[in-house]
């Protein structure tokens, strides 16, 4: 038998201790010799009580197999054309010091990785190569596991490991954010042999901590890129070169996502101030002492084009730019400030930050017949109102839109509807037989409304022709090629019924390529616009509908009554909306519609003329009611105008037209 050498014996006895360790600490023995760090020490007992592992059998290193890595790779794709410039640099540092790099996912695999070639098949066994699993559950305590769990930086130094085959190694971790603060990546540099001091992993701490945070605003700035930015940190000398804050904002001030500086700012700011962030995304002025006007203008308002702000959570001045989008942006147009988009689309909304959302993801999707839309809100939104306009927007526009409503047809009927039949398919049906409306869309677009009503065996055949892009008639021998770009509609949870067995997972994923949100009429900034938009379309069509058009003026809104149709909740949405209009147009006994011409429900939450002095109106003075609902509301000026139904800025518009000054006002 051939004798071991000292250093070989030497390892199998220090990993002999390292093993009794484990299981001391595992029994709840006190051990000097156990590591200082609790997070460690948390970790072993994970290892052995909730993962099973066994401390006497280490385990190999696990590499995926080369397909497997080319999914993990695809899936962090963005980001890791991000962060290569970011990983090279940090390894040109690292790499005379016997440093390796590792990028990981979310999941633990490496999907980057830096190290010598020389050192090639030494990297691969101890597993610092790339395609490496180091998820906690499979290869126990290590920087890259361990970080992912705790969601924090850490150094994994040499006994610390669980697996005693790791203990000459040393790792040190840092976890990356995606912009909603979700781990998405861990930068990692390990050696595969150190100085025995933990202390001596201090420096590369700070070093890989520095690099995960440029990676992670590089990856915002890329993300959002195309979006206003502002900057921002507590010295002026920085903000340009490397402000730590970063906040993409709307137009109107809204607040989009913020890096991790920022999403601390805005999470103290919450709980300071719960009842702020209950209901709607924080807009900037609510986080600064500042009016969105005054930060739109800092690039031309000033030398250096930076502008100092108070933050109102703790007073603390923060020096802010603001960085423009990389796509030039329109021209400022007239309302609805939507207007550069297709006429279709620029007609759903104005100046509603959930509706310019859906405008947005609409115009980018028109013409991507690739990918199925899924357009969800409660009944009377307007579902069937963004399809057209979807449809009308893109290149499919001069070809069919067939709108089907699956609550609407029977189930006995409903195959045959979608598909057709050839003649004597079925006893009642039309000696020539019928062409299905899903034939009938070829070359447009197919309209499922309410697909959550659709029955389950339908739900088969559906996803079948999604598939296959071919329909088989009832009767036939043969299918029929279809060419459709499907937009589907539902008020419903359809998660919900996957879990109750309602609805076909499969389906579901496939109809939903991306899905468009529509708010409630009564949740709008824009209400507004929507009234006065939906009643030029009940005039017209109402005006289309007659031979001679009359020669007296047309109707219109008298103040009173869009006071009154503000004020309403809305319960059925820009349906029932319409539904009152077209009511008070054929009851009227004059061409103005007074608050006395709308149905009786819609005066049961009135809010009086002098409440709000419309901009095209012609006010007499106005009262204190503006005054008395932003006392109610505590001067908080996003609900006063969801209330009112209109922009933050028509109320600071008003305010400042009756002379009213909110307490805390330093201007």
């Amino acid at each position: 038998m051939p004798t071991q050498s000292p250093l070989t014996a030497r390892l199998q006895s220090v990993q002999r201790q390292h093993i009794e360790h484990i299981f001391q600490l595992g029994e709840g023995l006190e051990v000097p010799q156990l590591p200082a760090q609790a997070t460690i020490r948390r970790s072993w007992l994970r290892c052995l009580n909730e993962y099973q592992l066994d401390p006497t059998q280490p385990r190999p290193a696990r590499v995926v197999p080369q397909q497997i890595l080319i999914e993990h790779r695809e899936s962090v794709d963005e980001l890791l054309h991000v962060a290569r410039a970011g990983v090279e640099q940090l390894y040109q540092q690292i790499a005379q010091l016997g440093y390796v790099l590792l990028l990981t996912d979310h999941r633990g695999i490496t999907v980057e990785f830096r190290g010598d070639p020389n050192q090639d098949q030494q990297l691969r066994k101890a597993g610092l190569y790339l395609g490496a699993d180091w998820d906690e559950r499979f290869a126990g305590t290590c920087a890259v596991g361990t970080c992912l769990h705790d969601r924090q930086a850490i150094i994994c130094h040499r006994q610390e490991h669980f697996d005693a085959s790791h203990i000459s190694l040393t790792c040190t971790a840092a976890p990356i954010a995606n912009p909603q603060g979700n781990v998405m990546a861990v930068l990692d540099i390990s050696a595969l042999h150190s100085p025995t001091q933990h202390e001596s992993q201090n420096f590369s701490l700070s070093l890989v901590t520095l690099y995960a945070r440029m990676i992670e605003d590089a990856y915002f700035l890329q993300r959002y890129r195309n979006c206003l930015m502002v900057r921002l940190d507590t010295s002026r000398e920085f903000v340009h070169v490397n402000g730590r804050g970063l906040i993409a904002i709307e137009e109107n001030g809204e607040v989009i996502a913020a890096n991790a500086v920022g999403r601390e700012l805005i999470a103290v700011h919450q709980r300071r101030w719960p009842p702020w962030s209950t209901n709607h995304a924080p807009m900037l002025g609510e986080l600064f002492e500042c009016e969105i006007a005054d930060v739109l203008s800092i690039n031309s308002g000033t030398d250096d084009q930076l502008r100092a702000f108070r933050a109102r959570v703790d007073n603390t001045i923060y020096f802010i730019s603001l960085l423009e989008p990389r796509r030039p942006r329109p021209a400022q147009q007239a309302t609805p400030p939507t207007s550069a988009l297709p006429e279709p689309l620029a007609r759903l909304g104005a100046d509603d930050p959930a509706m310019r959302k859906v405008q947005k993801l609409a115009e980018r999707l028109r013409n991507e017949a690739s990918v199925n839309v899924l357009i969800s809100g409660e009944t009377g939104t307007g579902k069937e109102v963004v399809a057209r306009a979807l449809h009308e927007s893109g290149n499919r526009a001069k070809g069919p839109f067939m709108a089907v409503n699956c609550a609407a047809i029977p189930e006995t009927l409903i195959e045959s509807e979608l598909f057709g039949y050839e003649p004597g398919a079925f006893t009642g049906g039309r000696s020539k037989g019928m062409r299905g409306l899903i034939p009938q869309a070829h070359g447009g677009t197919l309209f499922l409304d309410e697909i959550g009503d659709m029955p389950l065996a339908l739900q088969t055949r559906l996803l079948r022709v999604l598939a296959e892009r071919e329909v088989m008639p009832l009767g036939a021998n043969t299918p029929v090629k279809v060419d459709i770009r499907v937009v589907t509609a539902t008020h419903r949870d359809i998660e919900e019924m996957i879990q109750q067995g309602e609805f076909r997972e499969d389906l579901y994923y496939r109809l939903n390529g991306a899905q468009l949100r529509l708010p409630a009429l009564r949740e709008r900034a824009d209400k507004l616009y929507v009234i006065r938009r939906v009643f030029d379309d009940i005039v017209d069509e109402r005006d289309n509908r007659v031979t001679e058009r009359a020669t007296h003026a047309l109707p219109r809104l008298r103040a009173d009554a869009i006071s009154a149709l503000l004020a309403y909740a809305w319960p059925g949405n820009v349906r029932q909306l319409k539904n009152a209009l077209a009511f008070a147009l054929a009851t009227s006994e004059s061409d103005e519609i007074t608050v006395n011409d709308l149905p009786e429900q819609c005066l049961s939450q009135r809010i009086t003329r002098q409440t709000l002095c419309l901009p095209d109106d012609d006010c007499a003075e106005p009262d204190n009611e503006m005054l008395e609902l932003l006392k109610e509301q505590h001067w908080n000026i996003s609900a006063v105008a969801r209330m009112l139904g209109v922009s933050r800025p028509t109320v600071y518009r008003q305010m400042q037209r009756q002379g009213i000054m909110p307490p805390n006002w330093r201007g």
